[in-house]
């Protein structure tokens, strides 16, 4: 086994062994303190270009499946599917750029297991490192705030000042433009699960596969459209709402997308967004968008709603939010909008919506892949806005 480094923005080096594929990556280091769900967190689109340090100290005792891959691409045999559309022949695409974790299992315990977290990793040249100080690279992060990194291994380990170097040419993360890069090239359809009800144009951003499955289950047929679809491709599938996808990058580099949402909006669609989707919503209305310190990532997050007061736990992964705090109101070329949801922890906007309810959206993942179910029931309350637009 090859020695590894990660090496970080500020000069620390952290050195262990490689995992995974050998060689070099980088991306911005971020940490994640979901204890379980790693095949889905690592197939999520909005990881793209992102070096994902664990918090919890063994990984990879369930190993790799055919069934929980997050990444719709690759999946694709057809321009229609069944809302039951996973076709237990694809592990789903890896999407983060690098993978640090303690202790790797060295024995996978299963029995839908297809092969183990590294032989998916090397088959899928993801570079990785193992045997390192995560909790000291979390409180790095933390203190420091996420910042640009390097797994290094095997011949790719060189003189220190070398690997530094390398790491700060790359470009941060403020600024980057990611959603063309994770996003379908051509339109595709996901069957309603029986009798359609409703037909939702979805812009795919970096969108999840649990997303339409959980449209589908209730009635919806979700046709999924390319990050640079315009309102007339929108329009053309005579839709009864509008979902904006989560995915990665600076929201503040979305302006296509935010133009698209606009028009959608002076269209009369009901619209939800989740994650990326929210942040693009708020633009659309008027706020502005800002980078966390280290963002929010994992699947025991508490969000609390501003007017019930209750408090639910979420899956997250966001560096990025929107401005603002628990109980702002504003203007809105669209009606008047307000803050709906905050995280419990430190009160980031994690929710915003029109008042007369036409558009919202949740800056985590209620469809909660992996993760808890407790914001399930907004994919009710957008079908709902859709019932009442068609009553």
């Amino acid at each position: 086994m090859s020695k590894a480094v990660l090496v970080l923005e500020n000069g620390n080096i952290h050195s262990g062994r490689s995992f995974g594929a050998e060689g070099v990556t980088f991306g911005e280091a971020v940490f994640c303190t979901a204890m379980t769900g790693y095949q889905e967190m690592l197939t999520d689109p909005s990881y793209h270009k992102q070096i994902v340090v664990s918090t919890a100290p063994q990984i990879g005792n369930t190993g790799w499946n055919t069934e929980d891959g997050e990444s719709l691409l690759g999946k694709r045999s057809q321009v229609r599917w069944s809302a039951d559309f996973i076709d237990h022949k694809d592990p789903g695409k890896i999407w983060v750029a690098g993978y640090a974790v303690r202790n790797p299992t060295t024995r996978v315990s299963n029995w839908r297991a297809t092969s183990s977290l590294e032989d998916e990793l090397i088959a899928q040249g993801v570079v990785g490192i193992a045997g390192i100080d995560t909790r000291a690279v979390v409180r790095e992060l933390r203190e420091v705030g996420a910042m640009r990194a390097g797994i290094f291994s095997g011949a790719a380990v060189t003189d220190a000042d070398d690997m530094l170097a390398q790491v700060r040419a790359q470009s941060p993360m403020t600024g980057a433009n990611l959603a063309a890069e994770v996003s379908t090239e051509e339109t595709y359809v996901v069957e309603a699960a029986g009798e359609p009800r409703f037909r939702v144009a979805a812009l795919d951003l970096g969108i999840k596969a649990n997303t339409p499955r959980m449209l589908a289950a209730r009635g919806v047929e979700v046709h999924i459209l390319p990050s640079d679809a315009t309102i007339d491709d929108v329009l053309a599938v005579r839709p009864d709402g509008f979902f904006l996808s989560n995915g990665p990058g600076d929201p503040a580099t979305a302006d296509d997308a935010v133009a698209l949402t606009r028009e959608v909006l002076k269209a009369g669609l009901p619209t939800f967004g989740i994650c990326f989707g929210n942040q693009i919503l708020g633009r659309a209305l008027g706020l502005g968008t800002y980078k966390l310190k280290f963002g929010h990532r994992g699947i025991n997050i508490p969000v609390l709603d501003v007017a019930t007061g209750q408090v639910a736990i979420t899956s997250q992964n966001h560096g990025f939010a929107l401005e603002g705090k628990a109980g702002d109101e504003f203007d809105t070329d669209f009606g008047r909008g307000r803050v709906s949801h905050v995280c419990a922890n430190d009160g980031v906007v994690e929710g915003i919506e029109l008042i007369d309810g036409s558009a919202f959206s949740v800056q985590y993942h209620p469809e909660a892949a992996s993760g808890p179910h407790d914001a399930a029931n907004l994919f009710d309350k957008f079908v709902a806005a859709m019932e009442g637009t068609n009553s």
